[in-house]
């Protein structure tokens, strides 16, 4: 059944019944997606090609409470749903870091499991909701080497999504997708034949390295080799995103988890393994924690930028 059919068949109350080929995707085990975030996901999506929003016959759904562990092709958390085809697939996506503002505030992140959650600038959280996805950046990042004497530029598409709701400020806080992967330890190198040089015809040159299994900034990032997948799918054809936990899920969760208590099973939703570990989760809104990080920022100014030092055997 196609999106547009789909719409055409809803009820009264604009449910429709999910299909059963993909209810047997529906679980919380390995390669499988929790209820509430599925029907989520699919709501949003129905609701936006109702509008005429969105034509793309797949959408996304993320289950930002599941571990992270891109070293189990089976244990992902990004969902790629499309109907049309009763196709469904599930990769490995990275949640926010946040930051520890020590002496005043810790809302960090470890690597598999997320534990903090939020929507303030410059905070590097996930925020759980609604997003539509848009339009697709690419920039080139820098030289690394791919032997002891060839070097590849390593150019990397961001797609920016733009949210609805809570999620409302994603275009000003960069919030999108691309692969989990940079360039580090820079140094700039003489090569003024590149595309790429600056004025002085120096380009930067560094290790890529991948961090699928890591954190971001907030954004959504993918394997270097599931990444071109998802935004070939998007390109000039947006879709919906939908990311689990929003606030009122987390604050459910809290209220429910508080005092040493445990998830009821008609309750809200949270991954087993990952409440185990991180015992009860945080939601903290923009209108609390954007004046924390301004203070904080005031209160230690960066320090002055070095200049990139030049790569080894370059003449100044």
């Amino acid at each position: 059944m196609s999106a547009t059919t789909a719409v055409q068949a809803s009820g009264a109350d604009g449910r429709l019944p999910i299909p059963d080929w993909l209810m047997t995707y529906v679980g919380e085990a390995n390669s499988q997606i929790a209820l509430p975030v599925l029907e989520r996901a699919r709501r949003l999506y129905l609701s936006k090609v109702a509008e005429g929003k969105v034509r793309n016959e797949c959408y996304f759904a993320m289950d930002a409470t599941r571990p992270n562990d891109p070293g189990d092709l089976s244990d992902g958390r990004f969902y790629v749903i499309c109907e049309a085809d009763r196709s469904f697939r599930v990769i490995s996506a990275g949640h926010g870091g946040g930051r520890n503002l020590q002496g005043v505030a810790n809302f960090s992140n470890g690597r598999e499991c997320a534990k903090n959650f939020g929507n303030a600038l410059d905070s590097n959280l996930t925020a759980g909701g609604a997003y539509l996805t848009s339009e697709i950046k690419t920039s080139f990042k820098g030289y690394y080497r791919t032997s002891a004497d060839r070097e590849a530029a390593f150019i990397r598409s961001f797609v920016q999504f733009d949210g609805i709701g809570e999620t409302a400020n994603a275009r000003q806080r960069a919030i999108g997708g691309h692969a989990a992967a940079l360039v580090s330890g820079i140094c700039m190198q003489k090569k003024p034949e590149s595309t790429y040089a600056n004025s002085t015809g120096y380009v930067p040159l560094g290790k890529l390295v991948t961090y699928a299994g890591g954190r971001s900034d907030g954004c959504t990032s993918w394997s270097p080799s599931d990444a071109p997948k998802v935004l070939s799918m998007i390109d000039g054809n947006p879709t919906t995103l939908y990311i689990y936990p929003e606030s009122k899920d987390i604050k459910a969760v809290a209220q429910s988890v508080g005092g040493g208590r445990t998830l009821a099973p008609n309750g809200p939703y949270w991954n087993a393994s990952c409440l185990k570990a991180i015992g009860t989760p945080a939601f903290w809104p923009k209108e609390k924690l954007e004046p924390v990080i301004a203070q904080y920022k005031a209160d230690h100014p960066p320090q002055p930028a070095r200049p990139v030092p030049m790569c080894e055997g370059n003449v100044n």
